[in-house]
């Protein structure tokens, strides 16, 4: 299994809300430390998702250790040791507060600008700040100096991003400073920034369903982030139904003309006797169930119809636990994207 994007090293998950991509997120994140690699997971929407869907108290503004990764095999046929995920929980105020203290020697006088609300007011007053306050811990954990000492490396980074209606402002951080600073410090770590987020080190995938919303909003991101200069990954389609009926059923199903003696025939081997009520609802679910392949196979063509590669997730019909992000996460492995 070989990667379809070896040279990545920052994975940016953003999708429309309800697709799950702080799910997918998780998964990837495992799936990519596999064979001894660490990982770092970062979440900016400070909602401690990841802390629930790992079952750890909630993130500190610290990296963590969360899980161990995927265990896969090697070439030999042993199972090859697994790498570290952390995480990494990014708050804005304690992201400006460690900028002050690497770049201005702001230590204790950080603090106490804290103390006064200065903090609070520079992210919640100044237009853009707060994500540039984001991207900026996000760019410091790519991109490992001397300013930051002893701190950890990683093979590659994922984020669990904000939604894809806002994820091209988001990472646009160029744009987000440009009313505020045209020159000086900020400005240059603005465009220092960009460097990284418009390079193929950099790959932001989209998480969609099956749905004519979500595969709208996925598209419109794609043309988005295309016109920003950003480097689009590939496309999940998360909560893939079972195929529980075989193709060659589809029409008849569609069509209400099912053969009912085979059925009949089909509960009698399962030791059901086939009423006609029984019969009939049968008939009525396979038709619903038809119908709903059609909508999601039209929405699979227009994904296709993209431009990027696209990866599907199946339901998990147990729900998701870590269990279920392991699963996951050797989907993805599988598949090319972790």
């Amino acid at each position: 299994m070989t990667s379809d994007w070896p040279h990545v090293q920052l994975h940016v998950v953003t999708g429309k809300g309800g697709t799950g991509k702080s799910t997918v997120a998780a998964a990837l994140a495992l799936g990519l430390a596999s064979h001894g690699k660490n990982v770092l997971l970062c979440e900016v929407e400070g909602r401690q998702g990841v802390a629930r869907m790992f079952d750890v108290d909630p993130l500190p503004y610290a990296e963590t250790r969360i899980a161990t990764g995927l265990r896969m095999r090697s070439r030999s046929g042993a199972d090859a040791e697994p790498g570290n995920v952390y995480a990494l929980h990014i708050a804005p105020e304690e992201a400006l507060l460690e900028y002050l203290k690497m770049y201005y020697k702001l230590g204790p006088a950080g603090r106490a600008l804290d103390r006064f609300g200065v903090i609070e007011f520079a992210t919640t007053i100044a237009p853009g700040v707060r994500d540039v306050l984001l991207t900026g811990k996000l760019f410091e954990a790519v991109q490992r100096n001397s300013r930051n000492k002893g701190a950890r490396t990683y093979d590659a980074i994922v984020l669990d991003a904000p939604p894809t209606g806002r994820i091209t402002t988001f990472l646009n951080v160029s744009e987000s400073v440009a009313g505020l600073a045209k020159v000086g410090p900020i400005k240059n770590q603005a465009d220092t920034m960009m460097t990284l987020f418009r390079s193929r080190r950099t790959a932001v995938h989209l998480v969609t369903l099956l749905e004519e919303m979500p595969v709208q909003e996925t598209a419109d991101g794609i043309s988005d982030l295309r016109a920003a200069g950003l480097p689009v990954g590939g496309v999940i389609i998360n909560q893939v139904r079972p195929r529980d009926l075989p193709d060659e059923s589809l029409a008849p199903a569609l069509a209400g003309s099912l053969d009912g003696d085979a059925i009949a025939e089909d509960l009698k081997r399962a030791g059901v006797e086939p009423d006609p009520a029984l019969l009939s609802a049968l008939t009525d679910e396979a038709k619903e169930y038809a119908e709903r392949r059609a909508l999601e196979d039209a929405q699979r063509d227009l994904v296709a119809g993209l431009g990027v590669p696209s990866y599907e997730l199946n339901r998990l019909a147990g729900g998701i636990d870590i269990g279920g992000l392991y699963e996951l996460a050797a989907e993805l492995k599988e598949q090319g994207l972790a």
